[in-house]
Order: C-alpha cells, then structure tokens, then sequence
C-alpha cells in the first residue's frame, strides 16, 4: 500500500507543476456509430493545451454488440511543461455471461525518477475473481529502486512481494519511512 502511495505521489508530484486544466485550451471530439443487429462504437477524443505549456492527450473507444457483450479501451499521456511524461493505457471488457476482463498499465518520469505499473483482473461467469499487479519506481537522485508485486486468487488470497535495489542493482534492505 506504501508504494501504490508513493507512486501516487510521484505522479502527482512529476505532473502537477504548470499545468493548470482550468486554464487549459481543449479541443474534442466524439463519435457514436451504429451497427448492425444493435450493435454501436462510441469514440471520444480530448487533447488539451495549458498555459504554461503542458499537454494532455485522452482517447477512448467502446463497442457494443447488442448481444450483452461490449469492450473498451482508452489511454491517456501527458506531457508537463518542465518536460515530465505519464501514459496510461487500459482495456476493459464484459460478456453477455457476466464474465470481465480488465488490464492496464501506467508509466510515468521526471526529473525526480520513474515509475511503471501494470496489472489486470479477471471475473468468471461464475464469480470467480483474479488480479495482480507489477509495481517499479527508481529514484533520480540515488539510483535505487523498487519491485512490488501483489496477486489476488479466490483460493489463496491476497499475495504481495516488494524488493529493494541499490543502484548497482543488488538487493537492499527496502527502507522504512
């Protein structure tokens, strides 16, 4: 939990400097096609611009079949004005039986470090329900990392593993806040 926190606040942290999105120019577009038999795609596209030279890109598409199947994807990047990166992209979808499936990753660096995560879920029809996660981060200033893992199995629970590296790359004792 300690380091979905810090890689929330190093997000924040690497994006929030001078992009303001209510000062922001916005340009959209959407689009709601339909098909045969029921089915329909909905796409939107947003990119804005802010003032003090940050950019957002989003983009989103969704299609129905009209049998109770349907699936999206979107991703999202955003560029900072001091030159900071995050792009995420995610794809989600739902069967007529009730079974998901979701996945996603997310990446994002600046002149503090990086950090990438990436993980998915899937629920069956019957209810059944896995997850897991992959988490790194490594520091700009000392060159040391981390690598976090978390699973989720109806029959096992919850597993989690983080190890710590220097920036030689050898193990270290993770440190305590």
């Amino acid at each position: 939990m300690k380091t979905t926190l810090s890689t929330t606040a190093l997000t924040c942290a690497l994006l929030t400097a001078g992009f303001a999105a209510a000062d922001a120019e916005a340009a959209s577009r959407s689009v709601v096609r339909t098909h045969a038999a029921g089915s329909a795609t909905a796409t939107k596209a947003v990119t804005r611009q802010g003032p003090q030279g940050g950019t957002r890109v989003r983009n989103r598409s969704t299609t129905t079949d009209g049998q109770g199947n349907a699936s999206t994807v979107g991703s999202a990047s955003t560029t900072g004005p001091n030159g900071a990166t995050a792009v995420r992209n995610s794809q989600a979808s739902r069967s007529a039986d009730g079974s998901t499936q979701r996945s996603g990753s997310f990446a994002a660096s600046g002149a503090k470090g990086s950090v990438e995560s990436s993980g998915g879920s899937s629920k069956t029809a019957d209810g059944s329900v896995n997850a897991s996660r992959n988490t790194s981060a490594t520091s700009a200033a000392t060159g040391n990392s981390v690598q976090s893992t978390a699973s989720y199995n109806q029959a096992t629970g919850v597993t989690r593993s983080t190890t710590c590296y220097d920036a030689s790359g050898a193990s270290m004792s993770c440190p305590s806040r």
